[in-house]
């Protein structure tokens, strides 16, 4: 698995989305609360792409005519057809045990960290003062 720096943690607010390319694979980046997570920008479905869709709650019921709204934020809805997605783990809410969007594990990595790298290579001195988004493909 590689690494692969995809923005700085400003350029994605909490509540924000970014789409990003990593070796051709077109990836919707998610800050939930200063959590980040990454999934294939594509609903198995027919294709939608889901760094478009709608991030909404989870309506739950123990019993008729008693609804509760959790996960404020933490759903997505396909752009298309509405098949609706955990945005933290990828899996589906339409049939979860077949599917699920492809996620990617994401961090947030300090720019010290990120200049050194595991490469060895002649440099200059440099000074980082960003946190960046990181997705491990």
């Amino acid at each position: 698995m590689s690494k692969h720096v995809v923005a700085t943690v400003r350029e994605i607010p909490p509540g924000a989305r970014k789409l990003v390319t990593v070796r051709g694979r077109q990836i919707a980046v998610f800050n939930l609360d200063g959590e980040y997570f990454g999934l294939f920008n594509r609903c198995p479905h027919q294709g939608g792409p889901m760094c478009e869709g709608i991030l909404t709650g989870l309506i739950e019921s123990s019993e008729p005519g008693h609804y509760e709204y959790s996960r404020k934020g933490e759903i997505l809805r396909c752009p298309w057809h509405g098949w609706e997605f955990d945005v933290r783990t990828g899996q589906s809410f339409c049939d979860p045990s077949k599917i699920s969007v492809r996620s990617y594990p994401m961090e947030v990595a300090e720019g010290q960290t990120v200049v050194k790298g595991p490469y060895v290579a002649e440099t200059l001195p440099v000074t980082v003062e960003e946190q960046y988004v990181v997705v491990e493909m």
